[in-house]
């Protein structure tokens, strides 16, 4: 399994059925693959129950999520207008969002929608951050070298404290309110090998476990 889906199958343990998740694009979009039967996931133009990618006759105009993607809805699905999905999001009814990540900090701050200099849009990942009740990241520990888990990020902010988890290539760390926890491992590495790319302080879970591979 290559590191895009070993990274969006172990955010998708993180769903338990029944659940309604928003996934963003990239490596968590992929993380429909591996949820758990009942999980259903959401689009912020307005509809419940995304389902498959749609190939060939299967793409319906109609049924095309906030990333341009058209898919197949799942039975039991619904639509509504872009009103009501920005509601759901933002009164607390997403179980979870999953977003790729530029920066992350100590505390728990996103960065995730600009870089200094570049043109980009706003999207909808504020009101994510701040209304799905779990913030799980999905990306890779460093940038060309240089670390995405830093003291405090240097990009424009996403959101504040939001973020509960990070899914990265080599590790997971949860975001605690003692700091920085980590939690899996990938196999051959150790706790210094993670802390040699990162800028904070990383306290190491008593029951540290290895990724799966």
């Amino acid at each position: 399994m290559d590191i895009r889906h070993r990274m969006a199958r172990r955010a998708a343990a993180y769903f338990a059925s029944g659940d309604i998740v928003n996934l963003g694009i990239g490596i968590p979009s992929l993380c429909n693959n591996y949820a758990a039967p009942g999980v259903m996931f959401h689009t912020e133009n307005g509809l419940i129950g995304v389902g498959p990618v749609a190939e060939g006759l299967k793409c319906v105009e109609s049924f095309c999520n906030a990333n341009a993607m058209r898919f197949v809805p799942v039975p039991g699905s619904c639509v509504f207008d872009s009103a009501d999905s920005f509601g759901i999001v933002r009164s607390g009814r997403l179980a979870a969002t999953v977003l790729g990540g530029l920066q992350v900090s100590k505390r728990g701050d996103l960065a995730n929608w600009a870089r200094p200099g570049k043109m980009v849009g706003m999207g909808g990942a504020m009101d994510l951050v701040n209304g799905a009740r779990k913030v799980i990241v999905t990306m890779e520990l460093t940038a060309k070298g240089q670390p995405k888990i830093l003291e405090a990020c240097t990009f424009p902010l996403t959101g504040k404290a939001c973020v509960d988890h990070i899914v990265t290539e080599q590790c997971v760390i949860d975001v605690m309110e003692e700091g920085l926890v980590l939690r899996e491992l990938l196999e051959g590495l150790t706790p210094d090998d993670i802390r040699r790319q990162i800028e904070p302080d990383l306290l190491v879970a008593d029951d540290l476990s290895v990724m799966a591979a």
